[in-house]
């Protein structure tokens, strides 16, 4: 039977590829594209509506060729950016001061990422990781779909004009092998670990007496303080919840996925569909560079990830030989550090060489971001352990998903592959079962062991943060192995907390406890995540939401697509009442702003009584509540805001009843209506008069909301009153996908890409999925033959290596 099905589908796909004519994005070559070499590799190409690629090919090499090929079309100068990055090369052609995109590190410099990438390069890492042999390296699958790749992307850039200005003639772009391709996957993993601490480990240099003075020993407290808010805060986010066949109008399984990451830059997602007929069919997101797909669908399936709460590095520190600071000691005897010189060529200068040095644990780092200094002294040092930085795993654990038939299938091909570095699991199937998974590499951090090796700062580090700052210097102190741990020093899959075939699994970026509030996770441990303590305001409303949503029941998909679009306000629920009765007993209804001036918000009263609770584009009010709402939230401690505190046994519902009495409530409401008038905004007006982007010239507005006001659909902007407002997305919503099931063939689902599927501001594709968005329209999936045949603007080319 699957013989037969693969024969068909090849028939199919070879009548059509004779009958029709190339895609606006193919671009310019067409007689090349028609006719490949039958020595090299090839595959076909379907593309839908949005342009939607369905990529069709007879073994995983040529499927990642179609795969490179595809995303070369419409993102080429966005991929070759970060090849630049990851070659070590972004002084040279960029300048050293620069700031990179932030998609592959937390580095602040061209020169910082490009020290550190180098050194990775010239280490081999990612070569040895490569060489590993499965489960713990990549399987062969893998090593094809990368070749595969690779050879796409020099294809299409041998066969086609650039026509994208950001990239048109540049020298900077060019062909790139299955190592580039690799050294992408290892910057996505080691992104909350070494690529966090980037600018530590390239600025670490030995101590001097000059250097030391002064800083012996970091501001515990202060510190503390600083890397519970970097932990806290992240550029990405997400939403995703699963429902199971009790609470559905036919006993299958629903998923809605959203995922909240930046809209510019190369971690954006672009949609795809992947075929080997008889052997694999999966449509979703794919994370740009990547030849799998990252969150989707099958005919059976369906899965989504949120950004965890695990924390995936630790620190060792140091005590240092006090005959010379690049050697410490353990258990009493010195180990001398490895060093590693680089050097990086600077466009209009002479390269800079440094040296980076590294230990048993890992590099020394100096630094995590600017807020939490790790100063080397001549006593003491700290390294940098990222257990991520040995795990090129994730492409076989998408893969694993892609071929799963139900959600244990999802569970088992965690538990085989453990390759997701820093993302939960949320997912469904057409037999009604849900699981959530807090499944990710993470070191092995146990609440024993920190009890017993923690160092001073790490025990003020790890309770507020999940940071571990163990005694280096004795050996009883190292990471230990679970005997299922696919690497020595992580979790296995038994520690992992687990949740299946609940009415509703949801998560929204705060730890596994309240996947369920009804069943709720614990046992743990702090590396993962809190247990006990409140929740953000997003996730107090996505839970309010989603088990309302369960205890309706009778669910479809026209119940995710209301979810998606709701724009319901959680923090204006909790507040806009008493918020508009205390304004309006201000006495003169006048309140003083930072400024010391008295300003007139009494019309601010009634706008604020007025306003629906939601950051729909047409909602007046909204824009006055949102700006109000950062304003009094930034000004005010959060143990200080509230009436009535958290509490355990009421998390969803705990913190309430909002303190006017506060001095910032009243400065905050003055504030926001000087803020509002200079920008020349009506203080009710619609929120599209101040939120929107900016596409070929016009503007698209864009609803939802920032993360302090709770609203599912999450956007965050930069404000700027002089253009008017919110004038760009950073991160929000972008691959949304609602799938269900109802009996037949194919998935019932609908997905949005927000930001569309190329950066060229010339494709066609550019801003047509933004406009949807804008207006809350959505894609219809075409997963299935017919479905894919049956559309209108269906355009195929089969693609080829020329060689």
């Amino acid at each position: 039977m699957r013989t037969r099905a693969r024969r068909l589908l090849v028939a199919a796909v070879a009548l059509l590829t004779a009958a029709t004519t190339l895609p606006a994005a193919a671009a310019e070559r067409h007689s090349a594209q028609e006719h490949p070499s039958h020595g090299g590799l090839s595959a076909v190409i379907r593309y839908t509506e949005y342009g939607v690629p369905h990529i069709v090919a007879k073994d995983y090499a040529n499927l990642g060729f179609g795969t490179g090929w595809a995303q070369a079309a419409d993102q080429i100068c966005t991929l070759a950016d970060g090849f630049v990055t990851l070659r070590g090369e972004r002084s040279r052609w960029f300048g050293s001061t620069a700031a990179p995109d932030g998609s592959l590190s937390s580095a602040s410099t061209n020169l910082s990422s490009d020290l550190y990438y180098r050194g990775v390069r010239e280490a081999g890492t990612v070569e040895k990781l490569l060489a590993e042999p499965a489960p713990r390296g990549p399987s062969r699958d893998v090593h094809d779909l990368m070749r595969g790749w690779a050879a796409g992307y020099n294809a299409w850039l041998a066969q086609n004009r650039v026509t994208d200005p950001a990239c048109r003639g540049a020298a900077w772009v060019r062909p790139v092998t299955r190592v580039d391709v690799a050294a992408r996957g290892f910057a996505l993993a080691v992104l909350g670990g070494q690529g966090r601490g980037a600018d530590g480990i390239t600025a670490a240099q030995p101590p001097t007496t000059a250097t030391t003075a002064g800083t012996e020993v970091p501001d515990v407290r202060r510190t503390a303080a600083a890397a519970r808010e970097l932990f806290d805060t992240a550029d990405m986010g997400s939403n995703a919840v699963a429902f199971n066949g009790a609470s559905t109008a036919n006993g299958r399984g629903l998923l809605l996925g959203n995922p909240h990451y930046p809209w510019q830059g190369g971690r954006r997602f672009w949609q795809v569909q992947q075929t080997i007929p008889g052997e694999l069919d999966v449509q979703g997101g794919a994370l740009l560079g990547t030849a799998t797909v990252s969150i989707g669908h099958t005919a059976r399936i369906a899965w989504s990830h949120t950004v965890a709460t695990g924390v995936t590095l630790n620190l060792h520190q140091l005590t240092l030989d006090p005959a010379d600071p690049t050697a410490y000691l353990v258990d009493g005897r010195p180990e001398r550090m490895t060093r590693r010189s680089v050097t990086v060529a600077v466009r209009d200068g002479a390269p800079v060489t440094r040296t980076q040095w590294w230990t048993r644990y890992g590099p020394v780092v100096t630094s995590l971001g600017a807020q939490v200094p790790l100063p080397w002294t001549a006593t003491t040092a700290y390294a940098l352990n990222d257990p991520n930085a040995a795990n090129l795993r994730a492409p076989d654990t998408a893969l694993g998903f892609s071929r799963a038939r139900d959600t244990a299938g999802v569970l088992a091909a965690l538990r085989r592959t453990q390759g997701l570095p820093w993302v939960n699991t949320i997912a469904s199937d057409s037999g009604g079962h849900t699981l959530f998974t807090q499944s990710q590499v993470l070191p092995r951090i146990t609440d024993e062991l920190v009890q017993s090796c923690s160092t001073p700062l790490g025990r003020a580090l790890y309770p507020s943060s999940g940071v571990a700052v163990l005694d280096g210097s004795r050996g009883d102190c190292a990471l230990g192995t679970d005997p299922d741990a696919v690497q020595p020093g992580i979790f296995g899959p038994a520690r992992m907390p687990v949740l299946k075939d609940a009415p509703y699994a949801e998560n929204s970026n705060d730890s596994a406890w309240l996947a369920n509030a009804d069943r709720p996770l614990t046992g743990y441990e702090r590396v993962f995540g809190t247990i006990g303590t409140q929740r953000s305001m997003r996730t107090r409303g996505a839970v309010e939401d989603v088990a309302g949503m369960a205890a309706r029941g009778r669910l479809t998909v026209r119940d995710l697509q209301a979810q998606q679009f709701a724009n319901r306000v959680p923090a204006g629920d909790l507040v806009a009442a008493d918020a508009a009765r205390a304004c309006a007993a201000l006495p003169g209804g006048t309140a003083t702003g930072s400024d010391g001036k008295a300003v007139d918000v009494s019309g601010a009263c009634g706008v604020l009584g007025a306003w629906d609770r939601s950051m729909d584009s047409g909602s007046r009010g909204a824009l006055f509540f949102d700006r109000f709402w950062r304003k009094l939230t930034a000004a005010v401690p959060a143990a200080q805001l509230w009436k009535v505190p958290f509490s355990a046994a009421d998390p969803v519902r705990t913190p309430n009843t909002l303190d006017t009495s506060v001095p910032g409530f009243a400065r905050a409401l003055a504030d926001t209506v000087t803020e509002l008038g200079a920008a020349g905004i009506a203080l009710d007006a619609r929120l599209e008069t101040g939120q929107f982007v900016v596409r070929d010239g016009r503007r698209i507005p864009v609803a939802g909301g920032t993360e302090s006001l709770g609203v599912w659909n999450k956007v965050e902007m930069p404000w700027n009153a002089a253009a008017g407002g919110y004038t760009e997305v950073t991160t929000g919503s972008s691959y949304i996908q609602a799938v269900g099931w109802d009996g037949g063939r194919c998935p019932v689902a609908r997905t949005l890409l927000t930001y569309s599927q190329s950066s060229n501001p010339n494709s066609p594709h550019y801003s047509d999925q933004t406009r949807l968005f804008s207006g809350e329209r959505w894609v219809t999936s075409r997963f299935c033959e017919k479905d894919i045949l049956s559309s209108p603007g269906l355009r195929v080319v089969r693609v080829g290596d020329h060689r």
